[in-house]
């Protein structure tokens, strides 16, 4: 394209240069027009040079996509205290204060599964509270207590949306005694 706008850029001034009579003693030029046929195929001499003149740098090479870091950090009861006392059957509102300790947010996908002992009636896995990285927020989870008196600890996990562990697990930690009220 850049070689026809040439020629008719010359065609156009010879014209030109013509009509006011200038180029009478020189002849005009007749344009001509050349055309290559690419190869078929490379000859392998070429063929070592291109892979010689090939060079990769830090630059050319794409920079990785870090991958976040998953963290849950415990940090307190809010609710029934390790060794709470409790009625048979009770209903118990446990809530955790939790840090996101990683870099990756919490989103659709992060669960909370049961890792030891009883589920104490709540379904298992939960989806973890939505939480963007180096925040707090509390878990909440609704268990009930046992009929037969004891001791019960439940003890919880988070997992990322690939299925693997992380953080400090989490528990409610109680003791069923008849007779005993609602904490």
């Amino acid at each position: 394209m850049m070689r026809s706008r040439r020629w008719l850029y010359l065609i156009a001034l010879s014209l030109i240069l013509t009509a006011c009579g200038r180029l009478r003693e020189m002849p005009t030029p007749t344009p001509t027009l050349a055309v290559f046929q690419a190869p078929t195929q490379a000859p392998a001499a070429l063929a070592l040079q291109a892979t010689e003149v090939v060079q990769l740098t830090a630059e050319s090479l794409p920079t990785p996509t870090p991958t976040c870091v998953d963290g849950l950090r415990y940090l307190e009861d809010i609710t029934i205290e390790d060794g709470s006392v409790v009625a048979p059957g009770a209903t118990l509102d446990k809530r955790w204060q939790v840090e996101n300790s990683g870099s990756c947010n919490w989103k659709a996908g992060y669960t909370l599964r049961l890792i030891a002992g009883p589920d104490l009636g709540a379904p298992s896995p939960q989806a973890l509270y939505p939480a963007l990285s180096g925040t707090r927020a509390v878990i909440r989870i609704i268990f009930t207590a046992p009929q037969a008196p004891g001791a019960y600890r439940s003890a919880w996990q988070a997992f990322n949306p690939e299925g693997a562990p992380f953080g400090d697990p989490i528990y409610i930690d109680i003791q069923v005694v008849p007779g005993s009220e609602d904490q």
